[in-house]
């Protein structure tokens, strides 16, 4: 199992990490969806990159075996967003990366306008202003299913919550 100390890392760098062109496309995805570092760029293409082995691997596999892990990764995939409910294995190779980075949490509060910018949205992520089924989320990489895109809020006890808007309270003058 592993030392729980000594985590493994999540992602694989590029094979040519100083090619003019890989350089200023990982420049432009970084500031589009407001990344931090270029290793949440990685661990983004390593994630699509299993999911695209899995399906080239599932090709070879004889056909009654095919169907069952076919329909799970589709299903899988669906409820985190990635592909639409009547998707096909040449779906699942077509993925991109920008396909996972607008599942990201943080690219979906900027999205859903609780946020100006997606920088601003990173900052409220990280200092706990926003939660999903009212639980809080502080990490931005977290990426949302489909099923919890909706219940994207603010933190119970925010500042940013709008909060109703109550009488106020007043002193009965001294002669009443």
């Amino acid at each position: 199992m592993g030392d729980p100390k000594r985590s493994r890392k999540k992602w694989k760098g590029p094979r040519h990490p100083w090619r003019r062109e890989v350089l200023e496309e990982e420049l432009h995805l970084m500031g589009q969806y407001g990344l931090r570092n270029k290793r949440e760029l990685w661990i983004a293409k390593t994630m699509i990159a299993k999911f695209r082995q899995q399906a080239r691997l599932m090709l070879a596999l004889p056909p009654e075996e095919l169907s069952v892990r076919q329909r799970q990764l589709i299903n899988k995939l669906t409820k985190l967003g990635l592909l639409p409910e009547n998707a096909t294995l040449d779906d699942v190779l077509g993925l991109r990366v920008e396909d996972l980075l607008e599942r990201r949490l943080q690219t979906i509060v900027y999205r859903r306008e609780l946020a100006r910018s997606i920088y601003e949205a990173r900052q409220l992520i990280v200092h706990g202003h926003i939660a999903i089924k009212g639980r809080r989320v502080t990490s931005p990489g977290y990426v949302v299913r489909r099923d919890e895109e909706n219940l994207i809020d603010y933190a119970p006890g925010s500042p940013f919550r709008e909060k109703p808007l109550t009488p106020i309270a007043t002193k009965p003058a001294e002669g009443e």
